[in-house]
């Protein structure tokens, strides 16, 4: 589990092919990688990943052919945002995010307004019902507010405000028109939406 406040940003070195996924280099001094074992998960622009091989600087993982169709920016070079695996007694910063990435939105605008950015999304239609005004998403492994919502029949767009902080310390100040994002949804908006479904099956309520 994670929280969506990113630790530090790395970049990516040396992909290297892996059967029909790929092995990647990420360096990341700034991360502290003291604590981190072979085998421990760190989300990588949100996806849940698992060190391979690790150094005091750097650390590598393995994307799988399955992790590659399904997420965005993980097989190129470029800067990534990272976070290590919370603990138990940890404070939730942001909100709970597992890692698995549910689908990949496109950057429809990203606008600086005074201070601030506004970021609008164009997510999936599969996520619409788990998209609401408030909410959480996390974007690219950053915890976020949803500030508007607007269905259209393709998709939804998500307009999201960020502050100069969020701006500075993660890889969301290099997103621009058209750029694609790795989404994730809230996990209680995931569970809400499946009672939901349930609610007239007197066998299970």
């Amino acid at each position: 589990m994670f929280t969506g406040i990113i630790q530090a940003v790395g970049k990516v070195r040396e992909p290297e092919p892996l059967g029909n996924g790929v092995r990647l280099t990420i360096v990341a001094p700034d991360l502290g990688l003291e604590d981190v074992k072979v085998g421990d998960s760190i989300a990588v622009n949100g996806a849940c990943m698992t060190v391979v091989e690790k150094t005091d600087k750097e650390f590598k993982i393995d994307v799988s052919a399955e992790s590659l169709s399904k997420t965005t920016g993980l097989d190129t070079f470029g800067e990534v945002n990272l976070e290590k695996a919370m603990r138990l007694g940890d404070r939730v910063d942001g909100h709970l995010v597992s890692g698995h990435v549910d689908g990949v939105g496109q950057v429809e605008s990203m606008e600086q307004i005074a201070e601030s950015w506004k970021l609008v999304i164009r997510a999936p239609r599969k996520l619409s019902p788990y998209l609401a005004y408030k909410g959480s998403i996390t974007v690219n492994g950053v915890s976020l507010t949803i500030n508007s919502v607007e269905d259209t029949a393709l998709d939804t767009l998500v307009s999201i405000n960020l502050i100069p902080h969020t701006v500075e310390v993660t890889t969301l100040k290099n997103l621009k028109a058209q750029s694609y994002v790795n989404l994730e949804i809230d996990l209680i908006a995931r569970y809400c939406e499946r009672m939901m479904s349930l609610k007239d099956e007197d066998s299970l309520f």
